[in-house]
């Protein structure tokens, strides 16, 4: 309401919609209740589309009637996307799908419904939640718990190191290099993009942090939304670690519905490749998002093609830490890295340009040299964090660690760090603009 008041009414829309759809769904039976699932996706999906990809349509219906040298009387609408649009219209389809295939009843209090489409440590931005997981828990008592609110803090706390000290302020060197890319060379667009692969995963993991910190604090369990995807061996295992919450939406909603794998190996393929593509479109009405996530398709369908051949070169070598941990985790975090071009770029074209360039890999370098000497700070402390979170060889937990000056000391440090290299002025979130 802060951001343009009237949009509230376009939550009351969708909330009164799914409200009403969902009892109706319940208390009916046969073709009936499909009817109702229909009118409510339908409605809340056409709030959606009218916000977010009317004038993507309308444009490129416009261009083709150019083509054909035909009029084209509609004309663009003038409007701004919502925040967090995307994210609170899945939420409330998941809860009427939930209800209609019987594994959540209808939720009979108003207030308590409108509560689980609007709570506010996730509304904006995820993680998406499932009716089954955060229904309940506006019906229970929340006792204040010092452990639990401690963890709140210390999970808000990193999230915010990671958004302030590493996102924003790689954003100044990708944001110099990107938005300029036709007077930087290929070595400084090849580590734009790599920063850039960092810069969002910083940027949207440091939310979902304290998106889960924040509710916790008050007594409220949200789903992970990522685990350390970037130490994942392939790209399907990068999609069980990258926003969690979307992927299984995905593959609940969407990929399941399609047939899943209990289908032919073509249309397997096809329905993977389909999910992918819609969920790029999902984070954008751009056709560089829709390659993105086609990209990501290709390469699951690439990945369950050469399985076979990835499995005796990744296990039979006895370098075993090479070609089981760093081999596969360098050919996943490349791949990745490539997709993340067209996800960053402005247009297919740029893109195509910046592919161009990097695979030259010519110089000079672009550098910033405060901006990549605090990057790489950030950077260091990250990757510190996170190996020994994924790998455990030194059981050490600073954040949680039992002796009280090591994990005082730690919560100083932090503060110090955010205080001193973190950028206060980069912006909101990258994903508040889906």
């Amino acid at each position: 309401m802060f951001f343009i008041p009237a949009y509230i009414l376009i939550l009351a829309v969708t909330i009164v919609i799914d409200y009403t759809a969902a009892i109706y769904i319940s208390n009916s039976e046969g073709k009936t209740r499909k009817y109702f699932l229909i009118i409510s996706i339908v409605s809340t999906c056409l709030v959606l589309f009218i916000f977010k990809y009317f004038n993507f349509f309308n444009a490129n219906f416009s261009l083709i009637a150019s083509f054909l040298h035909l009029k084209y009387p509609v004309k663009f609408i003038n409007i701004i996307l919502p925040i967090g649009l995307s994210f609170h219209t899945f939420q409330s389809l998941s809860y009427v799908i939930e209800v209609y295939r019987g594994n959540q009843l209808p939720e009979k209090n108003f207030g308590i419904y409108s509560l689980y489409v609007m709570f506010y440590p996730q509304l904006v931005a995820g993680p998406i939640e499932r009716p089954q997981n955060l229904l309940h828990q506006f019906y229970e008592k929340h006792n204040f718990e010092f452990r639990r609110v401690s963890e709140g803090l210390k999970l808000m706390l990193w999230g915010l190191f990671k958004k302030v000290v590493v996102a924003d302020r790689l954003a100044i060197y990708v944001n110099a290099v990107y938005n300029n890319s036709e007077h930087h060379t290929g070595l400084s667009l090849a580590l734009a993009t790599i920063f850039f692969a960092f810069q969002i995963y910083c940027d949207f993991s440091g939310y979902s942090d304290i998106a889960i910190g924040s509710a916790k604090v008050m007594g409220f369990e949200l789903m992970t939304n990522f685990r350390r995807p970037y130490f994942s061996r392939s790209i399907s295992e990068f999609w069980k670690r990258w926003h969690i919450s979307l992927s299984t939406w995905f593959r609940d909603y969407l990929y399941i519905s399609l047939g899943g794998n209990r289908v032919s190996p073509y249309r397997r393929y096809f329905n993977l490749f389909m999910t992918f593509v819609v969920s790029g479109f999902w984070h954008g009405a751009n056709w560089t998002f829709v390659i993105w996530g086609g990209l990501n398709g290709v390469y699951l369908i690439l990945e369950i093609w050469l399985n076979d051949v990835r499995e005796w070169l990744f296990k039979s070598s006895f370098l075993r830490i090479i070609t089981n941990y760093v081999l596969p985790i360098l050919i996943t975090f490349v791949l990745s890295c490539f997709a993340w071009i067209f996800f960053r770029a402005n247009s297919l074209e740029q893109s195509v340009k910046i592919i161009s360039k990097i695979g030259r890999l010519d110089g000079p370098l672009f550098m910033d040299s405060p901006t990549m000497i605090y990057s790489f700070i950030g950077l260091f402390i990250l990757f510190l964090v996170e190996f020994e979170e994924e790998y455990s060889l030194f059981s050490i937990s600073l954040l949680n660690n039992k002796k009280m000056a090591i994990r005082f000391g730690t919560y100083i440090f932090l503060i110090i760090t955010i205080l001193v290299l973190g950028v206060f002025d980069g912006g909101q979130f990258i994903y508040f603009q889906f």
